[in-house]
């Protein structure tokens, strides 16, 4: 007696995978509920990640619909993206490497693979390889979809983390009524000039500063670009109505900053921070008096 086919005969491998999707959804979700993937995401109800696994199943069932089952950019995988490929990105936030994330979507595969062959079981051998080998791919593009989002998000908290660095390392400091500073140490390059130049502008406007210095004594050198932003960042706090005070210029930025040919004649320049701030307060009025005899502090 010949081997019964079901509806296998009648469609592509891709779409017969996307039949078995939607009639063992159910079955799956619940599977998928208790993997690490999504357990770890949906820790406050269970109901939650069985609901997620219905979406994503209902959206691979889609993918195979089309025999798009090896393109990433499938249409179906967007709501993948929406939905698995966030938990892949809170794992690794959490600190789980590319390797922990992969392994996490490949244990998915396994109940689904069962699950498919028990419901091949009267199909001939050759059809049944063409469906596991379409569920292999679908699932092996997941994996990449998952990845891509996981890496993304990965970038995205580096970025994110170089930005909150670079705010620590450019504090704001109010030394006086109407004055604040900033101390600048280490390395500057275009990407941290920007951010000091926000940040010192946002404190002008809170502090309702009149005078702002930019330390630059722990700058060991300045660029071009970084050279232009600092001028840049003088003109705008002028524009606030923020005197602007450059202090510490080393020999090597002094020599720099001549070599490029920038325009120091309106820029208001002392040798340290102490000597800015001596400055800016007698421009508000008040002079630093020495504790010794000798009087206050010359301008």
């Amino acid at each position: 007696m010949p081997e019964h086919e079901t509806v296998g005969q009648y469609g592509s491998p891709s779409r017969e995978v996307a039949d078995f999707l939607r009639r063992r959804t159910e079955q799956i979700a619940q599977r998928w509920a208790d993997e690490p993937l999504f357990r770890t995401v949906f820790t406050v109800s269970r109901d939650e990640a069985v609901e997620a696994g219905r979406i994503v199943l209902e959206a691979l069932a889609q993918v195979a619909d089309t025999e798009q089952v090896h393109d990433p950019d499938a249409a179906g995988f967007t709501v993948v993206r929406e939905q698995l490929s966030r938990m892949g990105a809170a794992r690794s936030r959490a600190g789980f490497t590319t390797t922990q994330v992969s392994n996490d979507v490949n244990a998915l595969r396994p109940p689904v693979e069962t699950l498919l062959l028990a419901d091949l079981t009267e199909n001939r051998a050759d059809r049944v390889r063409e469906c596991t080998t379409a569920l292999t791919v679908l699932m092996g593009t997941l994996r990449l979809v998952v990845l891509e989002t996981a890496l993304s998000e990965g970038q995205a908290l580096i970025e994110r983390q170089q930005l909150q660095l670079m705010e620590v390392a450019t504090p704001v400091i109010k030394l006086w009524d109407g004055i604040v500073a900033v101390p600048l140490i280490g390395t500057l390059d275009s990407a941290r000039s920007q951010v000091v130049m926000e940040t010192l502008l946002e404190a002008i406007v809170d502090q309702h500063a009149r005078f702002a210095i930019l330390d630059i004594t722990g700058v060991p050198t300045v660029d071009s670009l970084v050279a232009q932003h600092l001028m840049k960042t003088v003109a705008a706090a002028r524009l606030m109505g923020a005197e602007c005070v450059v202090s510490g210029i080393r020999p090597a930025i002094a020599q720099t900053m001549v070599h490029l040919g920038l325009d120091l004649g309106n820029v208001i320049t002392r040798a340290s921070l102490a000597d800015a701030l001596a400055y800016t307060l007698h421009k508000l009025g008040s002079d630093i008096v020495s504790a010794t005899p000798g009087g206050a502090v010359s301008q």
